[in-house]
């Protein structure tokens, strides 16, 4: 059965960080130690882009881990409108990288539309898990 843990955090740039640690605690919590800091890194990609260009004022977004023994599953659900699309960005910018990253990072990484909004998961393939309750 797989695990599965989930948190809203509100539209607040504290919320990445946030995210990132409950990330992590739930990783540890289910005995994954593969592959934590490109999670980690994705899971704080994900949260930025949800707290500044997904979430309507107001609003939250919702950070959901899922774990089925080989593979970790994160997904950032927000109510705002728009795609985010995986652009190079130039080499002046500041900024712009985040979903590339991800996608390099990631086993596989898509986007799924909602109404209202979307989600921006990513999986990554793990060694077995630990079994632990959830």
């Amino acid at each position: 059965m797989p695990l599965l843990r989930q948190r809203r955090f509100p539209r607040a740039r504290r919320s990445v960080g946030a995210a990132r640690e409950f990330a992590m605690e739930t990783l540890l919590e289910w005995g994954c130690h593969d592959r934590q800091e490109d999670i980690r890194l994705c899971v704080s990609e994900l949260a930025t882009n949800a707290v500044l260009h997904g979430v309507p004022p107001g609003r939250e977004f919702l950070l959901a881990l899922t774990g089925d023994g080989t593979s970790i599953r994160i997904e950032v659900r927000d109510s705002g409108g728009g795609v985010p699309v995986v652009k190079a960005g130039g080499l002046d910018e500041c900024g712009g990288r985040g979903l590339l990253l991800v996608e390099a990072l990631a086993d596989d990484f898509d986007v799924t539309p909602h109404n209202p909004g979307k989600s921006v998961w990513a999986v990554f393939k793990t060694d077995p898990m630990e079994k632990q309750q959830a």
